[in-house]
């Protein structure tokens, strides 16, 4: 059987390239909402965070229709940090939608997605987005993407694919990067004609992988897949199997059958060969398993997800303000919720440790767990957390670490800077690009040295560099890396900081807190430009006396503090500090409150 009146798509690109902004497009185009219906811009970027960073962090669907033909269309992330969710999703499409942005070219997260999209056998659809950008290089980005292609050992087939030229915002696509276009129809017609139909046996015995998990308080765990065979009905006996045999078959029943209509999920009576579907019912079901019929029992292949790279350690808020900011602060409710997010995200370990109130949690890098902290505070959660720390791994006797492949674009006279700091931590030069006033940089580099060095990045480029990195390999431990060269400076006592106290104080180096702000013995309240950390006075008053000298109580003038966002806090950390979290504020402080007891921690 095949169906002609269904395609199924996924849209791959690097963070920023606009295609979250070209389905925005492709939905309306579609027919998808009425002509005087409001919408909100980046429609598809549901969640909070997702529309404050501009990023997509979850694999979402949705669906339009054009001329009787229902397209599904995936909505990866870009971002390598979430490459959990994309390489499942791959699995429910029949191809993809390469976006590339005429101005950037190919990025190193493009490649990512795309590599395992060309494993899959997938065909391509190119898409140069943003040609109406005043810096598009039209002539070089086909020759770019077609050389991407070859390094990723594509198929002839694939390296025949058809390329398109499009202006996400404006809504039009041609197939020539000179001739504007007038609407999105080459690109519907070419998805049509290109891209495969969906085809399997619908008389067959059903199978369906689930590639995608959701969860609501309500129904419990929600499965969301596609019909790779026969047919699926609400309240089906259905059996439940594990590629990989960790857990053995077991019975169940569908409750409630969904497919994906636009923007909502629509109940329906039965879905066949290539629906992707949303269903209920079945409460331990996990990412990978196979819904097969009763008297079938035949497990679908399912790739094993990345291991992560990065872990920190999360533990209950011990500090003298604990519990006066969040609603959860116990092991039990902090536990709890970590558990959740694992039944939603297959990048995600906890483990428990020997300590009661503590956990293991690790991720793909410090953007994957940073989004979950973020979450968790939203929601009312307080917490404490550790540095982030590399996974090691023992191969062939010999200790290997995680290695990054970096892509840095900085302007030309910011080179000599980069290239210093990369040589601290250890990093390895692969090629140089001159691209007019700017250098494109690729280095391999261990990821602990990438820990910190964003914000100084950004310092060192004046904030117009551009920095991405994707995880390239295990390779041999590449010695001690000093991270961070700059001490903390400590609250020495208990109370809420003054004026007096923080002019003396901001002598010393950099403030993180302003005037009438509540800090603790141990509180880290600035950055010390020298090595070793400083306890600072910020609580300090004026001595009062009822002798006035001229010109001596003329107004103190403090330098704005630095407040810290939450990537900052977390690269800022060093071994023996943690990050208090609560939904109000973000606080970093030394593991050991008391000066002495910091001394004998040292001493140790």
């Amino acid at each position: 059987m095949i169906r002609n009146d269904l395609r199924n798509i996924a849209i791959i690109a690097h963070v920023d390239h606009g295609k979250t902004t070209l389905v925005d497009e492709m939905l309306k185009q579609g027919g998808s909402f009425r002509e005087n219906q409001v919408v909100e811009e980046r429609v598809m970027d549901s969640n909070d965070l997702e529309r404050e960073r501009g990023i997509t962090i979850l694999a979402k669907n949705t669906s339009t229709n054009y001329n009787g033909v229902k397209i599904n269309i995936i909505d990866t992330p870009g971002h390598a940090d979430f490459g959990g969710e994309v390489e499942r999703v791959l699995k429910m499409v029949d191809g993809v939608l390469l976006l590339v942005d005429a101005a950037e070219g190919p990025m190193p997260q493009t490649r990512f997605v795309l590599q395992k999209a060309l494993e899959l056998g997938h065909k391509v659809i190119v898409i140069i987005n943003k040609i109406d950008k005043p810096d598009a290089r039209l002539d070089e980005i086909p020759d770019e993407v077609l050389e991407l292609l070859l390094e990723l050992n594509a198929t002839d087939e694939q390296l025949d694919s058809p390329m398109i030229f499009c202006s996400g915002r404006e809504g039009t696509a041609s197939l020539s990067p000179y001739k504007e276009g007038k609407d999105l129809v080459p690109l519907f017609e070419t998805i049509l004609d290109y891209i495969d139909a969906p085809q399997g046996e619908e008389d067959g015995k059903l199978q369906l992988l689930v590639s995608s998990i959701d969860y609501n308080e309500y129904v419990g765990r929600i499965g969301i897949g596609r019909v790779e065979r026969g047919v699926i009905k609400p309240n089906m006996e259905v059996t439940i199997c594990d590629y990989h045999n960790e857990r053995q078959p077991k019975k169940a029943k569908i409750a409630n059958l969904y497919q994906i209509d636009t923007l909502s999920r629509t109940a329906c009576q039965s879905a066949t060969v290539g629906d992707i579907v949303t269903f209920s019912g079945i409460e331990d079901l996990t990412i990978g398993d196979t819904i097969c019929a009763p008297d079938a029992p035949e497990p679908l292949p399912f790739v094993k997800i990345s291991e992560p790279t990065v872990e920190m350690t999360f533990c209950v808020n011990t500090s003298p303000f604990a519990g006066k900011e969040g609603k959860f602060v116990t092991t039990r409710q902090i536990r709890d919720r970590l558990m959740k997010e694992l039944l939603k995200d297959v990048s995600l370990r906890v483990k428990d440790t020997d300590s009661t109130d503590s956990f293991l949690v690790s991720g793909r890098g410090e953007m994957h767990l940073s989004i979950l902290i973020e979450n968790m505070r939203r929601e009312g959660y307080e917490f404490a957390v550790s540095m982030p720390r590399v996974l090691m791994k023992e191969i062939d006797g010999i200790k290997c670490e995680p290695i990054e492949k970096l892509s840095i674009d900085v302007p030309e006279e910011c080179v000599g800077s980069v290239m210093e700091k990369m040589g601290y931590r250890k990093a390895e030069l692969l090629e140089m690009n001159p691209q007019g006033s700017r250098m494109q940089l690729e280095f391999l580099i261990p990821s602990r040295g990438l820990f910190g060095y964003r914000s100084e990045f950004m310092t060192d480029t004046k904030g117009e560099g551009i920095l991405n990195s994707i995880f390239h390999e295990y390779q041999p431990y590449k010695g001690d890396i000093p991270t961070r060269f700059t001490g903390s400076l400590i609250a020495f006592e208990s109370g809420q900081s003054i004026t007096y106290g923080l002019f003396n104080a901001q002598e010393r180096g950099t403030l993180f807190i302003g005037p009438g702000v509540d800090v603790y013995e141990g509180m880290v309240v600035g950055v010390s430009p020298k090595a070793e950390d400083l306890a600072v006075n910020v609580c300090k008053k004026k001595h009062v006396s009822n002798m006035r000298a001229s010109g001596s109580d003329e107004t103190l003038r403090l330098v704005p503090p630095k407040i810290l966002s939450l990537e900052e806090a977390i690269e800022f950390l060093k071994e023996d500090e943690l990050l208090e979290v609560t939904p109000e504020n973000f606080r970093i402080r030394k593991l050991y409150l008391n000066k002495q007891d910091r001394m004998k921690a040292m001493k140790k």
